[in-house]
């Protein structure tokens, strides 16, 4: 076997073992980095749902009587408890703001009991990966460096791999090149 042949059977076996042991992480970066270029159109790290009522006008009472205990009243009303319950305050003279743990909130206009409930919640799985995306901590940075350094390897030993026509010396090349140029013309002119 000659000295190119044994190069390229080497590569094959580190560019098939670090593409399946990194393919889970590559998965994750994906899916965040799709969710993250749009952040603008869709809010991956939360969903927010809103729901309109009127709260019976002879629950209200008049700013200064309204207690925690009351605002924990209202509350109960969509569902949420007293463990939920942040603190309230009047952003208006007639109205009643409660904050909610997790970012939600009840408002309410203590006139003709019309209410909003904004109801905030973590998407479990896009926010988890989110998450990893922006590096947590310390022990991820590590873990992001080497699997950063593998995919040069995987990039690196996926050129080396394929021979002739196809490989880096033909068709291989042409499609580098392209894929080199065009992130270089993005940065130069956009």
């Amino acid at each position: 076997m000659s000295r190119i042949a044994q190069i390229r059977k080497g590569c094959r076996f580190i560019h098939r073992d670090l593409s399946y042991f990194f393919s889970g992480i590559i998965v994750i970066y994906a899916v965040s980095g799709i969710m993250l270029n749009h952040k603008r159109d869709f809010n991956a790290e939360y969903a927010i749902s809103r729901e309109e009522f009127v709260i019976n006008p002879g629950a209200l009472k008049v700013r200064e009587e309204i207690s925690k205990e009351d605002a924990i009243s209202f509350m109960e009303k969509v569902g949420e408890d007293e463990k939920g319950y942040t603190k309230h305050y009047f952003p208006k003279e007639n109205q009643l703001k409660i904050f909610i743990k997790g970012g939600s909130s009840l408002v309410i206009d203590l006139t003709n009991g019309e209410a909003v409930y904004e109801q905030v919640r973590k998407r479990p799985v896009i926010s988890a990966f989110n998450r990893l995306h922006y590096n947590p901590g310390r022990w991820w940075t590590v873990f992001s460096d080497i699997f950063a350094l593998s995919l040069l390897i995987i990039t690196i030993t996926g050129l080396i791999l394929v021979k002739g026509k196809k490989g880096i010396g033909g068709r291989g090349g042409i499609e580098l090149l392209v894929g080199i140029l065009f992130p270089l013309l993005f940065l130069l002119f956009f």
